[in-house]
């Protein structure tokens, strides 16, 4: 691949800082709020994620850097286990892994933006998504003028607003720092909330999905993967603080625009409005990198597989444009179809356990790479114990307090199996 047609470790890390800091960070603190009420338990519950996604990235570092070709889980785990859940993941990645977000990110920008413009915030979401989508099919180099842009105009902004944020003093504060945190954290809430916080978090492995267009991927991928979530972790814990610092715990407990009524406590009704969009601007950041990751792993699952293989070409310029349009697609129907909470969870679910999955796989890496070359998790087997047992936390209770919503992720694991089955026959009965 040309230099104009790849990216380096800056992009790179661009695309997990824009991936993870997106709807999430501005939206989940109230629907957490509900039963996580002390301060302790909000630190606790970020923190945690902040150890798992670091945990999560340093295992990815290690299985990108050695099996380095684009895709993500679905390459990952048909390497390490077998093809079948290599393409179950893949399924997982094109039906909900990037479209569901997407669709969450659409619907929060429609509610920070469409109450100052005469447009609903469907419309909105939709237009936003097409013209992104738009973008992201023309070239690599395009894509990558427009993430590096928006994400360091995101960075700069959150910045802006965490000093503000910070060095204000609020008339109230949803602060408690009680010993009420104790109880909080044996509840079923509290491992419901913390399925919001990893939704946050999400994103951390974004450019193991695009290694195929990365320079020196042996290099730059785990740089990117490691800098990445680090920078974000410690942006979330600021804006965590700041949230919970300018607002009374009324005015945001079950609210979904986090950052909207922090802005406005900090500027005023003006000054809200413009910070609403700002954070709009984050969101489409956020969009953009998905865009242009989610795509990938339709692209290299469609080239293994004869049922998908329409979706393997690419333009002249590198661009897999029918799986962009293949996600966008997707994503619109979940914008008609789904709520904000329930399509979180419904995707969280899956995400999860395929992340868990991966993570397994370097244990898998460290028999084959007898020659111990390449990017090496430190401190092994640690971060990779700390993710599974974050992971099955989160899997149990949400199996347990979410029953539908997992139960609909399950059942498109099945789907996703039959399809396998249905491509393996289609495949068989072509080749004869």
């Amino acid at each position: 691949m040309t230099k104009s047609n790849s990216i380096g470790f800056f992009t790179a890390t661009a695309i997990v800082i824009a991936n993870m800091i997106g709807a999430g960070i501005f939206t989940s603190l109230g629907f957490q709020l509900v039963d996580t009420t002390n301060t302790w338990s909000i630190i606790i519950l970020w923190s945690l994620g902040a150890l798992m996604a670091i945990c999560g990235a340093l295992s990815y570092a290690e299985l990108g850097a050695y099996w380095q070709r684009s895709g993500g889980e679905y390459h990952f785990l048909s390497k390490a286990f077998h093809p079948v859940l290599g393409y179950l993941s893949g399924w997982v990645s094109l039906t909900i892994g990037f479209s569901a977000p997407i669709a969450l990110s659409g619907m929060a920008l429609g509610k920070y933006v469409a109450p100052y413009i005469e447009v609903s915030s469907m419309v909105l979401a939709i237009a936003t998504i097409l013209i992104i989508s738009f973008l992201h099919s023309l070239s690599i180099k395009r894509s990558s003028t427009l993430q590096n842009t928006t994400t360091l105009l995101k960075v700069l902004l959150i910045l802006l607003f965490i000093y503000f944020g910070v060095t204000k003093t609020p008339v109230t504060s949803a602060y408690l720092w009680d010993q009420s945190w104790k109880g909080e954290l044996i509840l079923p809430a509290f491992a419901v909330s913390f399925v919001y916080v990893t939704f946050s978090y999400s994103g951390w492995n974004a450019a193991a999905y695009i290694v195929d267009e990365i320079r020196e991927p042996h290099k730059s991928l785990p740089k990117a993967l490691i800098v990445g979530t680090v920078a974000v972790s410690l942006l979330y814990l600021l804006l965590n603080f700041v949230f919970l610092k300018q607002n009374p715990l009324e005015a945001i407990r079950g609210q979904l625009e986090i950052g909207q009524i922090t802005a406005i406590s900090l500027f005023g009704e003006k000054g809200g409005e413009l910070i609403s969009f700002a954070i709009a601007l984050m969101i489409i950041s956020s969009i953009s990198a998905m865009v242009w990751a989610g795509p990938r792993v339709t692209q290299v699952m469609a080239e293994d597989h004869r049922l998908w293989k329409w979706f393997s070409k690419k333009t002249k310029n590198k661009v897999p444009l029918r799986a962009i349009w293949l996600q966008t697609a997707i994503t619109l129907i979940f914008l008609f179809t789904g709520t904000f909470e329930q399509v979180m969870i419904y995707s969280g679910f899956v995400l999860q356990l395929f992340a868990a999955l991966a993570v397994v796989g370097v244990f898998v890496v460290r028999r084959k790479n007898t020659t111990k070359k390449g990017f090496r998790s430190p401190l092994f087997p640690l971060p990779q114990i700390i993710f599974l047992v974050l992971s099955l936390w989160v899997l149990g209770y949400l199996l347990f307090a979410q029953p539908l919503e997992t139960g609909l992720g399950l059942l498109n694991l099945i789907l996703g199996f039959l399809v396998y089955k249905f491509d393996s026959f289609y495949s068989k009965t072509l080749s004869k």
